[in-house]
């Protein structure tokens, strides 16, 4: 009985006591629930002796009795109660039999009351642990959500019962792990990091771990990320720079353009290569046109109390964008929810969220809301101008130009898609296309896989992720509309 508690558990020793008694055994709660049962018969008998051991143990009960039998039909049921703390009641332990039942059999289980009650306990703490485990899991992820969506107060407020407390500045790493070995890479960061920094298991991606590292440059040492690429074999690693924690949206998304890097690295491990971000080069009169676009969804009030309101679609919009179907899982809402949620902000945005273009500027708009560095606000006695009425208007400024600019650059170089095609135009096409790959393999008269792999290729090119969300479609979109907004302003 003792090696099959320590190998099996509750389980096994149920079943080697069922053995024995050539019926039923099982454990049952005070009000009859079963909750674990083994039967060496039929389901059928077994289900008529679990009835029978639930009737059993309300008598016991209505009794008091340390121990109680009965028979019924050709059945003996043979009822003890296992030893447990005080504060918790323990369960029964319960026989069903034929008769005549097996010599000592009382006996036996009065014998098998005592490891069955040591394995029970031993494994309601493991259930509680597990709980406590997810609990915090969940805890960490919802402050998680709050950062990228922006809600920096309430963040604080949910993350001050755990440790560490959220650091400002940051740096975020993006651990891709090796298949089933997240829990273990989780604990190595924690140890790594010396508990300093926030840790979650992505919501979205099962193999993904998302660290909230503090910013420290002067540190010695190598950053977390390389260690734990160093440390943990198959292990890969992207990290964002240095922004501070209202900007974890931003370090989110580069810590994932860098995921897709290392991957074709020996080390495992990269950084996102210095490039500003679009939200930041605007101006006022982006912050402007952001508010404009947004006023429909951020003013909407909903017609029942239990509909969503304008914070949770929002919310649900930046979800979508940057994880396209993978929003269900990170938003915990089923697939029709995320459907009639993303309908009813077309209908409210008056725009079409299936193109690429209303994908871009919405995308845009959110991050420059969720930028608090934007200046919006005009100087005493100046009047408050109109705001932009078309994206295009943004696109056509200097600062976003050279930021256009740069962001296409590295297609120029020579070889840069490692292929004889034109890497410019096999992007403009995948984006013509929706970023959807059939039809742009069709547009390039080449096939889905090629198409996947010259879209790979620019991906080290770029050190941009393109094909897994967060994707780098949307700033690439941006880019090549303001460099045709400046071709038709110099043609004319």
């Amino acid at each position: 009985m003792y090696r099959l508690a320590r190998s099996g558990g509750t389980q096994e020793l149920l079943r080697w006591v069922s053995g024995r008694a050539e019926g039923w055994a099982g454990l049952l709660d005070g009000d009859g629930t079963v909750l674990r049962g083994v039967a060496r018969t039929s389901d059928r008998t077994g289900a008529d002796a679990a009835a029978l051991a639930a009737e059993g143990v309300r008598e016991l009960a209505s009794l008091g009795a340390r121990s109680f039998s009965f028979d019924r039909g050709p059945h003996t049921a043979l009822l003890f109660p296992l030893d447990g703390p005080p504060d918790a009641a323990p369960p029964v332990l319960a026989v069903v039999a034929p008769r005549p039942l097996p010599d000592g059999l009382g006996a036996l289980l009065a014998d098998a009351a005592m490891p069955l009650a040591m394995c029970w306990t031993a494994e309601t703490v493991e259930r509680k642990r597990r709980r406590v485990d997810l609990a915090e899991s969940r805890n960490r992820e919802a402050v998680l959500h709050l950062l990228i969506t922006g809600q920096l107060s309430i963040a604080h407020q949910v993350a001050g019962a755990l440790k560490p407390t959220l650091p400002d500045p940051v740096r975020v790493c993006v651990v891709e792990c090796p298949a089933g070995r997240r829990d273990e890479v989780a604990r190595i960061c924690t140890k790594l990091s010396g508990g300093r920094s926030w840790i979650v298991r992505c919501p979205v991606y099962a193999r993904h771990l998302i660290l909230v590292v503090p910013a420290d440059p002067n540190a010695a040492g190598q950053p977390l990320g390389r260690r734990v690429a160093d440390v943990v074999d198959e292990c890969v690693v992207g990290a964002s720079e240095d922004v501070p924690l209202s900007d974890t949206a931003t370090g989110y998304r580069q810590a994932f353009h860098a995921l897709a890097v290392a991957r074709g690295l020996p080390a495992r491990h990269a950084g996102f290569g210095s490039a500003p971000e679009a939200a930041l080069i605007v101006g006022a009169a982006g912050a402007r046109w952001a508010d404009a676009l947004l006023n429909p969804l951020l003013t909407y009030l909903p017609r029942r109390s239990h509909d969503p309101g304008s914070q949770e679609l929002a919310a649900t919009l930046t979800s979508w964008l940057a994880f396209s179907s993978h929003a269900t899982q990170h938003l915990k809402i089923h697939r029709n929810t995320l459907t009639a949620r993303l309908r009813l902000i077309g209908e409210l945005l008056g725009l079409d969220l299936h193109r690429v273009a209303d994908q871009a500027a919405l995308d845009l708009a959110l991050r420059i809301r969720a930028t608090p560095t934007v200046p919006r606000a005009v100087r005493p006695g100046e009047a408050v101008p109109e705001p932009p009425r078309r994206l295009d208007d943004i696109l056509r400024g200097p600062a976003v130009q050279e930021w256009a600019a740069q962001q296409v650059h590295p297609l120029t170089a020579q070889d840069a898609s490692g292929s004889t095609a034109d890497p410019r135009a096999t992007l403009r096409t995948w984006l013509d296309c929706e970023a959807r790959l059939g039809p742009t393999a069709a547009a390039l008269g080449i096939s889905v896989p090629g198409a996947r792999k010259r879209l790979t290729r620019l991906e080290s090119t770029l050190q941009r992720s393109l094909l897994r969300a967060p994707s780098a479609r949307y700033d690439l979109w941006l880019a090549f509309r303001a460099l045709d907004v400046a071709g038709a302003r110099a043609a004319r």
